[in-house]
């Protein structure tokens, strides 16, 4: 993090008693300048670049500038605008890899044989008897909860309960719907 050299350009600026030079500015905060550059970003070295690139533009500005007890904002700001402009500007690389970073999903299923299994479990709910086939419809088909099931049936939720239990019971045991399992 070399400054740059204090020549003419900067003669303007020796009328500023905090710092008298450009150089003498950037020994003195460079390395807090610098810590502000990594909080930025995640790579040291693009701290330092992108702190010389602030500077640099600090530098054009030097005479400028009319509060130099404002410089660390005025640095600071060089900083973030620079570093949004290199956001705005990346290049988003693709690198070759062995592994692909996406888990390999399950597979789709077969709409005919999703629509066969659905076709089973219907014919094995029309097996069961009425009050049990009305109690899993409105449970798992139309996705009631016990107590709404219990109030459009006019049912305790404990007869909902045990009734769900025991259709469901049928249902693991219907020889048609062996094969899914």
């Amino acid at each position: 993090m070399t400054p740059p050299p204090s020549g003419p350009v900067c003669a303007g600026a020796s009328q500023y008693a905090s710092f008298p030079t450009f150089s003498s500015y950037v020994r003195a905060r460079g390395p807090v300048l610098l810590r502000t550059a990594r909080s930025l970003t995640a790579n040291p070295s693009d701290a330092e670049d992108l702190l010389q690139t602030a500077l640099a533009k600090t530098f054009m500005a030097w005479e400028r500038i009319e509060d130099h007890r404002a410089l660390d904002g005025y640095v600071r700001r060089a900083l973030l605008n620079t570093r949004t402009s290199q956001w705005r500007k990346r290049k988003v690389d693709e690198f070759v890899c062995e592994e692909l970073p996406e888990p390999a999903g399950l597979p789709e299923p077969d709409p005919a044989e999703r629509q066969a299994l659905h076709d089973a479990m219907w014919r094995a709910v029309l097996k069961l008897p009425e009050r049990q086939r009305q109690m899993v419809v409105l449970r798992y088909y139309e996705d009631l909860s016990e107590a709404q099931t219990a109030e459009v049936l006019g049912v305790s939720v404990g007869t909902v309960k045990s009734a769900v239990s025991r259709a469901l019971g049928k249902l693991r045991e219907d020889p048609e719907l062996t094969p899914v399992r």
